[in-house]
């Protein structure tokens, strides 16, 4: 067994797929940062994200076409946008501790590349594109089903104009917008916990509690709307 072979051991465990080509993991893995610029299309993952971003939407839009037969189009648009965009793709990288194994760029990974969110949901992105290309449909159907099936019911439930509705409610009301403000982080760096407040006017601040800041500030954006009767307390 080569070394990169046993380097990807874990990961490959992780992941749930033993590849036939190694060669696809390590491109979905490698940053075009530390790629020269006349090879970047061929060895960095920016083809393989374009294929596995339309893989994900996909797989995504079957899987809620299925699970929530009375949901409408739009209901359904609307978690499918929540579940598919970067921020959520980068939640699943920090559970795959994606970003220890990318191949960055000196200046990237000065920067801090391996946790920026726009990365991180790159590299899910083009990993779901090599699981394609080396194991078919069905094992890319059943990663993203395994990684981001538990946040369906989330995604429906935390709707994703939440903070849209909260923006244009005080704006009827002559209110300034409302403000998102980091009160907490917790947890390890591939695995954090972001706890956001809004504040919106004289009203009481509230905070929630989620794997991204973005999800967080979503989610305390639907709890003051339920708290204000704009909306129904899910069921």
């Amino acid at each position: 067994m080569s070394r990169r072979d046993r380097s990807y051991e874990k990961l490959q465990s992780r992941i749930g797929h033993r590849f036939a080509d190694l060669d696809l993991l390590e491109r979905a893995l490698t940053h075009s940062s530390a790629v020269s610029p006349t090879r970047r299309i061929e060895r960095s993952y920016q083809r393989l994200e374009f294929l596995g971003d339309r893989v994900l939407g996909l797989v995504v839009a079957d899987m809620l076409y299925r699970r929530f037969p009375k949901g409408n189009e739009g209901e359904l648009s609307r978690t499918l946008n929540t579940l598919v965009r970067k921020e959520t793709c980068a939640v699943i990288a920090r559970q795959l501790d994606l970003g220890a194994e990318m191949i960055l760029g000196d200046s990237e990974a000065r920067t801090g590349g391996a946790e920026k969110e726009a990365i991180l949901g790159d590299v899910t992105e083009a990993v779901i594109g090599a699981l394609y290309l080396d194991g078919g449909l069905g094992r890319a159907y059943e990663f993203v089903e395994r990684m981001f099936g538990d946040l369906l019911v989330e995604g429906q439930t935390n709707r994703a104009d939440a903070k849209t509705t909260l923006q244009e409610w005080a704006q009827a009301r002559g209110l300034e917008p409302p403000t998102y403000t980091l009160a907490e982080r917790t947890g390890p760096d591939h695995a954090p916990e972001f706890t956001i407040r809004v504040t919106l006017g004289e009203f009481e601040p509230l905070t929630a509690t989620g794997p991204s800041k973005k999800i967080a500030e979503h989610k305390a954006a639907e709890l003051f709307l339920v708290r204000q009767n704009v909306w129904k307390q899910p069921a």
